[in-house]
């Protein structure tokens, strides 16, 4: 039975507990955070004084769907705390951010606070990470977002959020083709794009231009489907799992078959951008993305009526009824920056504050990872969020994996995607080539 139950009753407990108005535990870790309401002040944290000296705290995340809202945070930040400047730069979409990191600290232009997505990519960069296991916040973190930040019993990031995707799609697009029941089996999805597209609609959104949908997202819907997604990624990482042969990615083939022909014309040179903002003009009935595109979805059109779709790999209702749901990433500290302390108290200000809660769930429109951070009304969150949620309580979402891979093989997983929609290379030699990657980059 797939490990995937227990990490999902952790995502709804944290759901629960914030629908219900549920409070966390602050009283019982280091150092309380602030009270709702209350200033906490740069250098707050664990009782520190607010910095007399003007310092700058150098913030480098990838979240370009939150940058403007988070701007405009860091500026009421700033305001309470006339002498902290932050300088906040946002790499992501279709730039790599891993990439992009690595080339500040070869520069010597360090950021002082970052994002890490945990696992390998913890452990790759642990020299650099501050040890934040006494934060007045740790209490409240839900269970399913330790695992990945947390090395032997010390966590090493604040969790950002929890997420989901599958395939949003335009319910009103749906009903005007004609398509009365939710596909939930390969089959019904070949049948409802097939039936989209007699009706003159796109079925597809595809944005395979980045490899991250491709090496990450996708890919991952492969993964999750093992028996055993766990143990599989770590018999791959021993050199003793093969992709080449397994049925659960000879049946994962199909499905991406599917995006491709009843597809947007040149899924290749699609980015990010223009995949959402073709689904969100009404172009096309369905896009592979999550929740994190509802801020821009509703600043080109806030009145779609949306939903989400399971990703399904074969005809088993059963297992195929799923969402994927997990922590996109950590904002973690550089243990390195003179103003360690400075930014701590900012990312306590972030999750204790009424003001960084706010942001948090109204702005960025995050389901929090934090059960100390109230979800007042649901429907803030927006349609994708709460159908996450809805999926999550139900117990039908599966794990995110690609923490656990070996660094730098998601680059190379979309690449070997992108050859195979390509035409240039067969399934077979797809999946080879996946192997071939994994097997190169693993640690031995």
């Amino acid at each position: 039975m797939k490990k995937t139950m227990l990490f999902m009753l952790s995502v709804i407990l944290v759901v629960v507990l914030a629908a219900c108005g549920g409070k966390g535990n602050n009283a019982n870790t280091p150092g309380n955070a602030a009270e709702p309401g209350t200033n906490s002040g740069a250098g707050g944290t664990n009782g520190a004084e607010a910095p007399k000296e003007p310092v700058t705290i150098k913030m480098f995340q990838f979240k370009v769907e939150i940058a403007e809202a988070l701007a405009k945070m860091i500026a009421d930040y700033e305001k309470e705390n006339p002498n902290v400047k932050i300088q906040l730069e946002t790499v992501g979409g279709g730039a790599d951010y891993g990439a992009a990191l690595k080339a500040k600290f070869a520069a010597g232009d360090e950021p002082d606070i970052f994002n890490n997505g945990g696992n390998a990519e913890m452990d790759t960069w642990l020299e650099y990470l501050e040890d934040l296991s006494d934060q007045p916040w740790v209490g409240d973190v839900v269970d399913a977002a330790k695992d990945q930040i947390t090395k032997d019993g010390k966590m090493y990031g604040m969790p950002m959020n929890l997420e989901g995707y599958g395939y949003i799609y335009n319910k009103d697009l749906f009903a005007k083709a004609g398509i009365t029941e939710q596909p939930k089996t390969l089959t019904q999805l070949n049948e409802a794009a097939q039936k989209l597209q007699d009706a003159g609609i796109t079925p597809f959104a595809n944005g395979y231009q980045e490899w991250w949908v491709l090496g990450i997202h996708n890919f991952n819907v492969a993964l999750a489907q093992q028996e055993d997604p766990t143990a599989f990624i770590a018999s791959m990482n021993d050199g003793i799992g093969k992709i080449p042969g397994n049925p659960i990615f000879e049946q994962w083939v199909n499905l991406l078959d599917t995006t491709v022909e009843f597809g947007n014309k040149n899924p290749l040179t699609t980015d990010y951008n223009t995949q959402v903002t073709l689904f969100a003009s009404g172009e096309a009935a369905m896009m592979q993305q999550g929740n994190w595109t509802q801020v821009q979805i509703d600043g080109i059109n806030p009145d779609l009526n949306l939903g989400v779709l399971p990703m399904p790999i074969s005809d088993d209702p059963a297992k195929n009824d799923k969402l994927y749901a997990g922590v996109p990433n950590n904002w973690v500290v550089n243990n390195k920056s003179a103003v360690k302390e400075e930014a701590k108290a900012f990312l306590n200000w972030m999750v204790s504050t009424e003001t960084g809660k706010r942001y948090v769930v109204e702005e960025f429109k995050f389901i929090p990872a934090l059960k100390s951070i109230e979800v007042k009304d649901q429907k803030v969150l927006g349609d994708i969020a709460n159908e996450v949620i809805a999926y999550s309580n139900a117990g039908n979402a599966l794990t995110w994996n690609w923490t656990r891979m070996p660094e730098g093989v998601t680059q190379e997983l979309g690449a070997a995607m992108q050859s195979y929609i390509a035409k240039k290379t067969t399934k077979e030699q797809m999946l080879e080539a996946f192997q071939k990657s994994w097997e190169n980059l693993r640690k031995k």
